[in-house]
């Protein structure tokens, strides 16, 4: 009976997504590339790169750029942002039957969830990790309507996929039930039950789930559950989406950046800004050296804070509330180029700082910049990625 419980626990308020948190055996170690508070969530390449969004899907997707874990580490800001983008779709025309529509069949991405205090220790667990991909499959036209939530470790190790029988009860409302589940690894020839007693949980593993936003396209999906947690997933992605993903799953980056570059080559070729704010650094192509304080005065980790007044400053979280701070100045060189002068490095701990005799001087190629993302090329031809941090003053 304790364990039927536990399972019960588990289940009780995961809405749409009730996963078990894995073992560490599915824990990959990553570089450290991103860091700070800000990484990189959201969609994968899909086949073709012709994405239709209105104009107030966009502003969506922009409110869902640089949040981490699909919204597990939001800001206020950004959830104000993303719950008014959310009210705005929800508002609009959209599919007015979504559960009789072809369109809402298939697997879709998680982009965004919120976390209300009902959560699943679960739901926070799985769903928060960029590094695992997470969809949803809803199959209603056939006999066998179900309903699956599929955690993707990775290509190489598997995926988890729990399934539930479904039901229409409106337009808007899926009813499901939890029933079967199981991993299915790359290494193996059979599938590993998913040791949870569904038949024993009674209404424990129901749960229902309403369609509020389904986009004429087919490419958006805003869902709410009956637990209150609003789900934000799509079909497909636009190229600074899939660029992000790329960088969180550590998958052919180079390749991402390549192609992202090359479909905006020409705003790529006019002129552009050293925008205003905070930005955090989450990929370079440079590989980190043993002499931290030499990445931190190049750039090659943390965060940069740009002024309007030429002033530029890197800081590094180094441990146990000290800081690594080093200023300096920018100045245009040329079309998208800058020079950069860092000779003022200091370690914070709180008020006080202690001097660090350090010099760093290299050229800055702005390749593309917008409001959110920024991508550079710097020290010794390092191309980074930088990510706008909330709250930045925007150009």
């Amino acid at each position: 009976m304790a364990a039927t419980a536990a399972a019960a626990y588990e289940l009780r308020n995961v809405v749409g997504f009730g996963l078990r948190p894995a073992s560490t055996f599915f824990q990959k170690k990553k570089k450290k590339i991103c860091g700070g508070s800000v990484s990189c969530s959201l969609v994968n390449k899909q086949s073709s790169d012709q994405v239709s969004f209105s104009q107030d899907e966009n502003l969506l997707i922009e409110a869902l750029i640089g949040i981490q874990g699909r919204g597990r580490s939001a800001s206020p800001q950004q959830l104000q942002e993303v719950e008014r983008a959310v009210q705005v779709l929800e508002s609009s025309q959209s599919i007015s039957d979504p559960t009789s529509s072809s369109l809402i069949e298939g697997r879709w991405q998680l982009m965004f969830t919120t976390r209300p205090g009902t959560a699943s220790p679960i739901q926070r667990t799985f769903v928060g990790v960029d590094f695992f991909k997470v969809f949803q499959e809803v199959y209603l036209q056939t006999d066998d309507q179900r309903v699956s939530n599929i955690v993707k470790f990775s290509d190489a190790i598997g995926e988890l996929k729990v399934e539930a029988a479904a039901s229409v009860k409106d337009g808007k409302r899926i009813l499901f039930r939890f029933d079967k589940a199981a991993f299915s690894f790359k290494f193996l020839p059979f599938k590993v039950p998913y040791p949870v007693p569904f038949k024993l949980l009674g209404d424990e593993a129901k749960g229902w789930l309403d369609t509020t936003y389904l986009s004429n396209s087919g490419n958006l999906r805003i869902s709410k559950g009956n637990k209150g947690t609003t789900f934000v997933l799509q079909k497909t992605s636009e190229p600074r989406q899939r660029l992000l993903s790329a960088i969180s799953t550590d998958t052919k980056v180079r390749k991402e950046i390549e192609d992202f570059l090359a479909m905006n080559r020409n705003a790529a070729k006019g002129e552009q800004q050293l925008l205003e704010g905070e930005w955090n650094m989450i990929w370079s192509s440079q590989m980190e050296t043993d002499s931290w304080i030499e990445n931190a005065a190049n750039g090659l980790m943390g965060a940069q804070i740009v002024k309007g007044n030429g002033e530029l400053k890197f800081v590094v979280d180094i441990l146990l509330g000290l800081k690594f701070s080093m200023t300096g100045t920018y100045s245009k060189s040329g079309t998208n180029l800058y020079e950069l002068t860092m000779d003022d490095a200091a370690i914070l701990a709180g008020p006080y700082g202690l001097p660090v005799e350090i010099q760093s001087k290299f050229n800055l190629e702005l390749l593309y910049a917008d409001n959110k993302l920024r991508i550079t090329k710097g020290y010794k031809n390092t191309i980074f990625v930088h990510v706008r941090v909330e709250g930045a003053n925007k150009k």
